[in-house]
């Protein structure tokens, strides 16, 4: 994720400077973005700035954080590391600095996210307005939520989404191959019915359900389709599994938090 925003912003002028621990990674990033500023020292990379992006893993955020040393209380820091509750990051860092704590998606790193976004108290609106234009770097849709309960939501709902949509658009293509399409053909049909129906839902007027309806006629094909679905319960089953990655979410916080 690192990789992603620092590609959104570098595209754009800003100036960058990155911390990177591994040589062969480093040295990677140091050939795609030529003008950044790279270093071993988390805090050769923080001195001076303005906003300071932790895009490290979870289990390793304490250790980073805790020997940073910033040059001023105003500060943003954006934390990417999932899990981690922004108390338990301020406790680790020992001041109150300005916090946002962010949930990216997957399709982030290809410019096509989808963000949640919480801010502690001290963040101003000027600090929220930046946080938005790096996120506009890897996300199409940015949303701030007010307590920060509602990142679990949001993890549960964008973040681990795409891996829902996958096993959807997995049993669409074997239903194809079973029905006697290619793999090929089943794929490429799957893949182009799911973009056109987002780009629908995106574009259209309508709600969800009215899209839903128009397409399924009185006793027709779609008709059928959906009756066995809803007869399988699949709205109860993608109820459930967005409850489940809600509760697993608040579970990881608390056990990130003991670390």
């Amino acid at each position: 994720m690192a990789e992603a925003v620092i590609g959104g912003l570098y595209v754009k002028g800003y100036a960058i400077r990155f911390s990177e621990p591994v040589d062969g990674r480093r040295e990677y990033m140091e050939t795609k973005f030529p003008k950044c500023f790279s270093t071993t020292d988390n805090n050769a990379a923080i001195a001076g700035a303005d906003v300071v992006v932790l895009a490290v893993k979870p289990q390793v955020l304490r250790q980073v954080v805790s020997a940073m040393t910033f040059s001023n209380g105003n500060v943003l820091v954006i934390s990417i590391a999932a899990g981690i509750k922004t108390q338990d990051i301020l406790r680790w860092m020992d001041v109150a600095q300005p916090l946002v704590r962010c949930m990216p998606n997957t399709p982030a790193l290809i410019g096509e996210g989808a963000v949640g976004l919480y801010a502690t108290d001290r963040v101003t609106e000027t600090q929220r307005d930046t946080t938005v234009t790096i996120m506009n770097a890897v996300a199409k849709e940015v949303m701030w939520v007010q307590d920060e309960a509602q990142i679990d939501t949001v993890t549960a709902m964008s973040g681990s989404g795409p891996a829902y949509y996958f096993l959807f658009m997995e049993a669409m293509t074997n239903a194809g191959i079973a029905a006697g399409l290619t793999p090929e053909e089943a794929k490429a049909l799957t893949i182009q019915t799911c973009l056109g129906a987002a780009k629908m839902a995106q574009q259209s007027e309508d709600d969800l359900a009215t899209l839903r309806k128009k397409v399924t006629s009185p006793n027709g094909t779609t008709e059928a389709a959906i009756k066995s679905m809803e007869a399988a319960n699949i709205r109860q089953i993608i109820h459930d599994g967005v409850f489940a990655a809600e509760q697993r979410g608040r579970e990881i916080a608390e056990e990130m938090g003991k670390l």
